[in-house]
């Protein structure tokens, strides 16, 4: 058997170009092969827009296609035939990076495929590279603060139901909302109903043609305002104005 290659995860940001960290850059120049996903309700690879401006033979990358189902069994089946497929490549001898939005290990596609990986591959060289969270990018867009002091923050999957997200929210200071999908109707009803909904922000596609950047949502529409890549910030009290 040839020596294995090495196994890269590399978060590349959340859209726009130019968020890849400079290392992530150079281990790229280096890889044989390079995995770009893209869900399988868009035509084209938003990890792949990430790396424009940087000079890559287009011969290395193969765009694969990544199911986003809820069935737990239909996601490690799925993941476990795409990292039987990556294992082939590394046993040759080639090395191979895996290319996330956002960061890398968080709430990222990436997660199942190294762990798949290295059940099967055990001593697989490998390192992970991290990557600009949605989250981070629209704190940053909309200087929003995402904790200040001793706040304390969330960091969660939007749950199934308003009651949870209630819980969640007054028992922290800062909420961070992600995979909400069609769930933002009612979770906009929620905040309204609460009375905080103006110290709420919401992004969707941060740096990408269609971006969308909302600092209060009382009077955001979530019919126009929903679709892949949204992130909610939701903050339970005003952002108190802090004097040097």
């Amino acid at each position: 058997m040839s020596q294995l290659g090495t196994f890269w995860g590399i978060g590349v940001g959340p859209g726009p170009a130019g968020y890849i960290p400079l290392a992530a850059v150079e281990v790229l120049q280096q890889a044989d092969i390079i995995y770009a996903p893209r869900a399988r309700t868009s035509e084209t690879s938003v990890a792949l827009q990430c790396l424009t401006g940087i000079a890559i033979n287009q011969d290395r990358i193969r765009e694969i296609e990544f199911t986003m189902d809820p069935d737990r069994t239909v996601l490690s089946e799925h993941y476990a035939q795409l990292a039987e497929a990556i294992a082939v490549d590394l046993c040759a001898g080639l090395n191979v990076a895996y290319l996330t939005i956002g960061d890398s290990l968080t709430y990222s596609t990436y997660g199942y495929i190294l762990a798949a990986l290295q059940d099967l591959l055990p001593d697989l060289p490998q390192r992970t590279f991290p990557g600009i969270t949605s989250y981070a990018a629209a704190a940053s867009a909309m200087g929003w603060p995402l904790g200040v002091g001793k706040e304390r923050s969330l960091i969660l999957p939007c749950p199934e139901d308003a009651a949870t997200l209630r819980q969640d929210i007054e028992s922290h200071d800062v909420v961070v909302l992600m995979k909400i999908g069609a769930r933002l109707p009612w979770v906009l009803a929620l905040l309204r109903d609460m009375g905080i909904a103006e110290h709420c922000a919401f992004a969707r596609r941060i740096g990408l043609a269609d971006e969308l950047l909302v600092d209060g949502v009382s009077d955001l529409c979530a019919t126009s305002a929903m679709g892949y890549l949204a992130t909610l910030l939701i903050r339970k009290t005003p952002k108190e104005k802090r004097h040097v």
